[in-house]
């Protein structure tokens, strides 16, 4: 009994594991996004990224070819409004984490080139000013109450 619940636990734990990346002193957990409606153009991402590091780092870059153009934005709110602005780099000091999440700092995905689906892998590679490339894979989940398929208000970007 204890062997197969040990077995029922390591299956269920990989794939949550196999969204984890460690890049030198950083540590990129759980990259995903929520499912973007059929008709979108654009779609957010999110992570966690702690620097167990001593020198400060910034994610400066991330590419993928899932979009034409992939941009970090935070969410700000003015009035009762929400505004996406673009973020040029995102420093992580030492000791420190940078959450990216729904209405706050996120990746930004426009010019969406394929449609995707619940449980699909986005690859992308993440670029940091010290640890460089890191190649990812934000996986498409559900999420209940929240849409953040259509950013319309991106124009001029």
């Amino acid at each position: 009994m204890k062997r197969a619940l040990t077995l029922i636990f390591l299956a269920l734990a990989t794939p949550l594991a196999a969204h984890d990346t460690t890049a030198g002193n950083l540590h990129i957990d759980h990259p995903w996004m929520p499912v973007p409606m059929a008709t979108a153009k654009s779609a957010a991402g999110y992570m966690v990224i702690t620097n167990h590091g001593s020198e400060a780092d910034a994610l400066v870059e991330v590419r993928s070819d899932f979009a034409e153009q992939t941009m970090l934005h935070t969410t700000e709110h003015s009035d009762g409004v929400a505004k996406m602005t673009h973020v040029m780099t995102l420093p992580i000091a030492p000791g420190e984490t940078a959450t990216l999440q729904p209405d706050g700092l996120h990746v930004m995905f426009m010019g969406l080139q394929d449609k995707v689906a619940e449980g699909d892998l986005i690859p992308a590679t993440l670029v940091f000013r010290h640890a460089g490339e890191v190649a990812v894979e934000f996986a498409v989940d559900a999420m209940a109450g929240h849409d953040h398929g259509d950013h319309s208000n991106h124009s001029g970007h």
